[in-house]
């Protein structure tokens, strides 16, 4: 059964009580196909496989399910046998996905929510027999996690299929004026009376329509050529120009030593021809600042020539090991390392 939703309950022969959590995978595979999905709001809620398989799905699948006991930690391993057969009845051109923002996904997988949902939408079309061809949740697209706020939903996806064609109340909500509309803020066009409310509430500016009825073109595939251009006159490459390149080489590298020469030159003038020299700074210098610094100058050589020509012993107190008391050294047998530099004094 392709183009038509799947969903599986996960139920174990346990009281209500017990926490009970599942891991689903396809058989030989560490996880289950790309068009089958698994959900749990919590371990104390069931389990459910949901999704819609693919013509490039049919055949036998093999889905093994082990389900964990928390409690006690027993398991418990099921196989379920999926078998994926051609659609029967008659196709379903005309889909319209509907948002809606007041269910999460497994409150609508239940037959129950899902049958009342379609006999609600029946009423937004033309008189035709429905059909469940899709459900996904609003996080697999894209969709924000709502705060933990009573009320709030993840939000769900449902699409729904019919033989008959649309009703002009779904052509105006999902005509480009109604688009607008919603991307100023404003409510959308919606000429006809909301069956799905108050049950389900429905996002109408997010609502899509896909019109199957009219095939759509093939793509033209091209024609493999023998992989040789054809040859064009007005597309031949022209000859270059021979070029002679020794100006350029030469304007590159004597334009910079010109100018780091011209540069060298520059600061060697500087440094030696504008020196002013100890004449000159003795001129612009007075008197009187002339004065002081020889005088300065003199009183600083007479005195190191006074030190160095000194002949005074140095101190007994910058010796090594010098008695202030006595006025002696220390003999050289005793231990100088336990004798103190300084000895008190009485």
């Amino acid at each position: 059964m392709a183009e038509a939703v799947i969903w599986i309950p996960l139920l174990v022969a346990v009281p209500p009580t017990v926490p009970v959590t599942y891991h689903a995978h396809l058989q030989g595979h560490p996880d289950l196909p790309r068009w089958l999905r698994y959900t749990q709001r919590s371990p104390h809620h069931p389990g459910f496989l949901y999704g819609t398989p693919t013509p490039e799905d049919r055949g036998q699948q093999v889905i093994e399910v082990i389900a964990y006991n928390r409690d006690s930690f027993d398991t418990t391993r099921q196989k379920l046998l999926l078998l994926i057969e051609d659609p029967e009845g008659p196709p379903l051109p005309y889909q319209a996905e509907f948002l809606v923002r007041s269910h999460d996904v497994e409150e609508v997988l239940p037959s129950s929510p899902a049958s009342r949902f379609l006999t609600a939408s029946a009423g937004l079309w033309e008189p035709g027999e429905l059909q469940l061809l899709n459900i996904t949740s609003a996080l697999d697209r894209g969709g924000r996690v709502p705060l933990p706020i009573e009320g709030r939903k993840e939000g769900v996806y449902i699409k729904v299929g019919s033989a008959s064609p649309f009703s002009s109340c779904l052509k105006m909500v999902a005509s480009p004026d109604s688009h607008a509309r919603c991307a100023q803020g404003q409510p959308p066009l919606l000429s006809c009376y909301d069956t799905l409310a108050p049950h389900f509430r429905v996002d109408w500016c997010n609502v899509s329509l896909v019109d199957k009825s009219v095939p759509e073109p093939a793509d033209q595939v091209p024609t493999p050529g023998d992989g040789i251009l054809e040859h064009d006159l007005s597309c031949s490459p022209t000859k270059a120009t021979a070029r002679d390149f020794l100006t350029d080489a030469l304007v590159t590298l004597l334009v910079p030593l010109l100018v780091a020469l011209l540069l060298t030159l520059l600061l060697a003038y500087v440094m030696c021809c504008r020196r002013e020299g100890r004449l000159k700074r003795d001129l612009a210098t007075s008197d009187i600042q002339m004065v002081h610094h020889c005088t300065i100058r003199g009183n600083t050589e007479e005195l190191r020539q006074m030190a160095a020509s000194r002949e005074v012993p140095r101190p007994l107190s910058t010796l090594p090991m010098f008695n202030v008391r006595t006025g002696e050294r220390l003999p050289p047998q005793v231990d100088s390392a336990q004798v103190p530099l300084i000895l008190d004094q009485h």
